[in-house]
């Protein structure tokens, strides 16, 4: 199967979408929809890296499994999927040592966005390679149950408290996201635990993409909405938490993410829409570890802060207010790697690890 400018543009919106959550220029003037809920619930921020991991199944559907038919070795496409994956989960730990090495206030972090996804490439790709469509389904349920049961035996789904904090505790002791000061605990919204769901997300990715090599277009209508459904109705009894990557939040984003794909390919493989975003996609690792980069040094050279004040709040706050020049900023940050992967793709630039 060709390559689908489709799944490239919805990568590269999910990556868009990425930069513009994560860097804005006053983090305590952030519209609500741009930040991630507070535990429970689920805003348009939350289903970003939802997305990503999604598209990131869809990418093996498209991409090893044409391989795998063609007669290319198991062993072989093992190898190079693995070796991508020690990459990315390189990649991820370097940028968070370069963090805590320049930022007066940072702290190592071993757990990360790019660990997350090369954690879930590696175990996607093996289930491609190594499993039939029924074994793959069977996997998800086994996920997303069998993290059901770990957060009911955790007895509690509070933050600190909860099973997968404490595991990310005791695994990785103060090399987390955040610590709790008053109880010295941990918290990692990309640690060890929820690893297990974010890998029956990037399933349904797998699963969705078989459907759109075999143009099963109904099948992906169906299974969105049923994921919709069973999320919202699964949320009755466990809240949607992108914190705890509880198995209701699986499906409810899951579903979202599949009909954004089937979308996406109508419109823009079958109607001819333009592929907007496709740029970000072919060169989605380049523009989100480089953003994450710019993100470190920016207040490491003591730019972020001048910048932010003479080009965005000095002038736009007396005439807007406080949130506008923040979400401005954002903008600024998304069209400034818009024209970097734009001029890195028309030199035919694709940075792949």
């Amino acid at each position: 199967m060709k390559r689908l400018a489709s799944l490239d543009a919805l990568r590269g919106c999910t990556v868009a979408a990425m930069l513009l959550v994560n860097d804005p220029g006053d983090w305590s003037h952030v519209y609500a929809p741009l930040e991630h809920s507070a535990w429970n619930g689920c805003t348009p921020t939350d289903l970003v890296f939802p997305f990503f991991l999604f598209v990131v199944g869809v990418s093996v559907a498209l991409a090893i499994l044409p391989r795998l038919e063609q007669g290319a070795s198991p062993a072989a496409l093992t190898r190079a999927a693995m070796w991508r994956a020690l990459r990315i989960l390189a990649l991820g730990v370097a940028i968070n040592v370069v963090a805590a090495w320049l930022l007066p206030h940072a702290h190592l972090r071993f757990p990360g966005v790019l660990q997350r996804i090369a954690l879930c490439f590696a175990g996607v790709a093996l289930f491609a390679v190594y499993t039939k469509s029924r074994t793959q389904w069977l996997a998800i349920a086994a996920l997303l149950l069998g993290y059901w049961g770990l957060l009911l035996l955790g007895g509690s789904l509070e933050p600190w408290a909860n099973i997968a904090s404490r595991v990310d505790s005791a695994v990785f002791g103060r090399f987390v996201y955040l610590i709790d000061p008053a109880t010295g605990r941990g918290h990692d919204p990309e640690g060890l635990l929820g690893t297990l769901p974010s890998l029956a997300s990037t399933l349904l990715g797998l699963r969705a993409g078989c459907w759109l090599r075999r143009e099963k277009f109904r099948a992906l209508l169906l299974a969105g909405i049923a994921c919709l459904l069973l999320g919202a109705l699964w949320s009755l009894w466990l809240p949607l938490n992108k914190n705890l990557w509880t198995p209701s939040f699986v499906l409810w984003t899951a579903g979202w993410a599949t009909l954004a794909l089937l979308a996406f390919h109508w419109l823009i493989d079958r109607r001819g829409w333009p592929a907007l975003g496709r740029r970000f996609g072919v060169n989605a690792i380049a523009a989100y570890a480089g953003s994450e980069l710019m993100q470190i040094l920016l207040p490491a050279l003591g730019w972020q802060e001048p910048i932010y004040q003479h080009l965005f709040a000095g002038w736009m706050t007396p005439w807007f207010g406080p949130y506008a020049p923040s979400l401005a900023f954002a903008a600024a940050f998304v069209m400034l790697w818009w024209l970097i992967v734009w001029a890195m793709d028309r030199r035919g630039v694709h940075f792949k690890l």
